[in-house]
């Protein structure tokens, strides 16, 4: 019968130990096809993985089937200066030097190679091209594999399912294996070294030379050793880098990007792993959107004008000369701005900048109001000037504001670091202000002020809304710059496949707009 090896204890251990080498034997193999299956799409990878070892199996349980044909592939053929030559020989030789080939031009690619660069459409290699070299291998590795099972036990039944299980256990591995190898570039080198060695081994082998497979698995063994070392050392350093100086290296990369200089020329590894960790910090699934908008706004400063970040000449609050005392009086008492412009009869008349707290408190010294012992010179820019220098010239000023200037010298507005830092995160309300700038409503639409910064608005919806002349600035200024005229409560915009609705008006000034996307109102009408 053919299970009749069931009842001997003897077999149970042949089964087990062959199992076992059938495993270790397989191995080089699992790791030639995670390499290969990397260059398929990435929706064909796993196909790629199971469609190889299967072939594998298939191969080993064929070959087992004809073990009678596969015995005599050990008979020599021929003779070369009377060196015996076998099947078996032949076939070592051709596998060898397959994998010696392959490594070599897999090294040269990933050491010597040109970078590949990122296309929205990458080239991959075809499916059946890959299954090709695939079952190449396998043919190499089946017969060593067969030829070991043969050599071990007698039992055809004992062999297959040795071979069997040997292959369902790396097909549960390959996975995980494939990932690891995938994510970790030097593991893949290391894994190309081990194949060329392998192939070097089995060219040695088919000229009759035997090196011991113990030495083998050793020189893996010890490599593997190292690299488990170096993957530990540097998992140690991202994290050392997460916890301690994450915000510190994120930051110098940062000035570093905006004109700023390295204090040191051997923070470059620190430097890529405080990138990689702040990414999955920030950009993680939980903070998302908003992380991102303060990234991009970041990174976006050294293109602005000032003028795009600016307090707009109709938002400001000053202070006319003029008026007389009570009705300066009452404004100070009820302003919520630490700084104030001082100007006669109209605003481009400017005096001056006076810090509010120190007028006020000269008044309840002395009971008269007094501005001119405390008139200060404002930085003065032009509306053109880039955020960037305004932000040097603010830093080095005692009076952290800039009146912002026009070509023909009217005020257009005044910035403030405060102006800057909303460029990035986004408004923050007076202390009289109390309404949200940006309200996101249930029916998945927005609500946003007129005043929202274009930008901010650009990076909600997913469009590039920002004009390149710089022309608008504001939401407010898009609406008006497409419509072409002032618009009343109730008018609507299609534009960048988004409906743009003035819900309310203040004025000749944009309050409230909604946002519609045009694909949600189709769907509704």
């Amino acid at each position: 019968m053919i299970f009749e090896w069931m009842s001997d204890p003897s077999a149970w251990i042949g089964l087990a130990t062959l199992v076992v080498l059938e495993i270790v034997l397989g191995i080089d193999n699992l790791v030639f096809i995670a390499i290969l299956a990397e260059k398929l799409p990435p929706e064909q990878r796993n196909a790629g993985r199971i469609v190889g070892l299967l072939l594998a199996l298939g191969m080993r349980l064929i070959l087992l089937a004809s073990i009678a044909w596969v015995v005599t592939l050990t008979h020599p053929l021929f003779h070369i200066f009377d060196h015996p030559f076998s099947g078996r020989d032949l076939i070592l030789l051709l596998g060898g030097v397959f994998l010696l080939f392959k490594g070599t031009m897999e090294l040269h690619e990933r050491i010597e190679g040109a970078q590949p660069q990122k296309e929205e459409n990458p080239v991959h290699a075809a499916f059946w091209m890959v299954i090709v070299q695939i079952v190449v291998l396998d043919a190499v590795f089946s017969l060593d594999s067969v030829i070991t099972a043969v050599g071990m036990v007698k039992d055809l039944s004992v062999m297959m399912i040795a071979v069997v299980i040997a292959v369902g256990i790396m097909l549960w591995a390959s996975k995980p294996l494939m990932d690891f190898v995938n994510k970790h570039p030097t593991v893949v080198i290391l894994c190309l070294g081990f194949l060329m060695m392998i192939g070097f081994s089995l060219i040695v082998e088919g000229f009759g030379f035997h090196i011991p497979k113990g030495y083998l698995y050793a020189a893996i063994g010890f490599s593997v050793i190292v690299e488990f070392i170096n993957q530990t050392m540097r998992r140690n350093q991202e994290r050392m880098v997460t916890t301690t100086d994450l915000r510190y290296r994120t930051a110098s990369a940062v000035m570093r990007m905006l004109g700023g200089k390295s204090e040191s020329q051997n923070s470059e590894t620190e430097d890529v792993l405080a990138t990689r960790a702040f990414a999955d910090e920030v950009f993680n699934e939980d903070s998302g959107v908003y992380h991102s908008v303060m990234v991009q706004g970041v990174l976006g400063l050294s293109e602005r004008p000032v003028k795009s970040v600016m307090t707009p000449r109709p938002e400001l609050e000053w202070i006319d000369l003029d008026e007389d005392d009570t009705s300066i009086k009452e404004q100070l008492l009820s302003t919520t701005h630490s700084r104030l412009i001082v100007a006669h009869g109209e605003l481009d008349n400017i005096a001056g900048v006076v810090l509010t707290h120190k007028v006020m408190n000269e008044y309840i010294e002395t009971g008269k109001l007094n501005f001119e012992g405390h008139l200060r010179e404002p930085v003065i820019v032009h509306e053109n000037a880039q955020v960037l220098m305004v932000m040097e010239q603010l830093r080095q000023a005692p009076l952290q504001m800039a009146i912002v200037l026009n070509e023909y010298g009217s005020i257009e507005g005044i910035a403030t670091p405060i102006d800057v830092l909303e460029a990035i995160a986004g408004e923050f309300p007076d202390e009289d202000e109390f309404e949200t700038a940006a309200e996101s409503l249930e029916d998945g639409t927005l609500m946003l002020e007129g005043s929202t910064d274009i930008r901010h608005v650009s990076l909600l919806l997913g469009r590039d809304l920002v004009d390149e002349s710089e022309q608008y600035s504001t939401l407010s200024g898009y609406i008006l710059f497409h419509l072409g005229r002032l618009p009343e409560s109730g008018a609507k915009l299609e534009a960048d496949e988004h409906i743009f609705e003035v819900v309310t008006m203040e004025g000749h000034k944009i309050d409230k707009v909604h946002i519609i996307p045009q694909t949600g109102q189709a769907a509704e009408d």
